[in-house]
């Protein structure tokens, strides 16, 4: 059967106009997904530029085991302030899992023990009741906040371990802090280590 020449050419036309509609539709597909990423690094790019940079530092501890932490925003110059930061005090670099509870000790307590050599004075500079974390606060380019820390000692289910062996196990362990810092949607989290003064 044959085709009149006016069908062909109908035919033609319509498959054209789906051909182009079809590219169309992914050429503005891959337009939006290059936007899309251009804007991610540029974001990223800018998150960088902006990165806090935090100095710290621990002073000699006093014969009761007390000191301080100074914790300095030192630029960059162009982030101006942080709209929040707050410090975590870190363990050490092994995980404590409690295999045999009992004896008046849990994993909730192994958690909450502070896993090296200082902690934060509980309830001082607004740090909370075990010594880990700081509240927030807000923080000015060029300004500083010191922290009162003092030396942490072994967990109350720890028969036999004294505080001089239990220091003497971190001697030369670094205090570990995650400062988290927040301005407006942007977030950072970094991590320092400041050695561990001698007694």
């Amino acid at each position: 059967m044959d085709i009149p020449w006016s069908q062909i050419a109908t035919f033609s036309t319509a498959g054209l106009s789906a051909v182009a509609a079809v590219g169309a539709w992914r050429a503005a597909h891959r337009s939006a997904s290059t936007a899309h990423t251009i804007a991610a690094i540029e974001r990223a790019r800018r998150l960088e530029e902006r990165r806090p940079q935090i100095e710290c530092s621990l002073d000699e501890p006093w014969t009761d085991g007390q000191a301080t932490l100074k914790v300095d925003l030192i630029g960059p110059d162009s982030l101006g302030h942080l709209d929040a930061l707050s410090v975590r005090v870190d363990n050490d670099d092994s995980e404590r899992i409690l295999l045999t509870p009992g004896g008046g000790v849990t994993q909730a307590d192994y958690d909450a023990h502070i896993w090296g050599p200082f902690r934060f004075s509980p309830g001082i500079n607004d740090s909370d009741a075990e010594g880990r974390n700081t509240a927030e606060f807000p923080m000015t380019v060029g300004r500083g906040r010191p922290f009162a820390m003092e030396r942490t000692r072994p967990g109350h289910w720890m028969t036999g371990k004294t505080y001089d062996s239990w220091q003497n196990d971190y001697r030369n362990e670094p205090v570990r802090l995650v400062i988290t810092c927040r301005l407006g949607e942007d977030t950072w989290v970094l991590s320092r280590q400041i050695p561990n003064p001698p007694e």
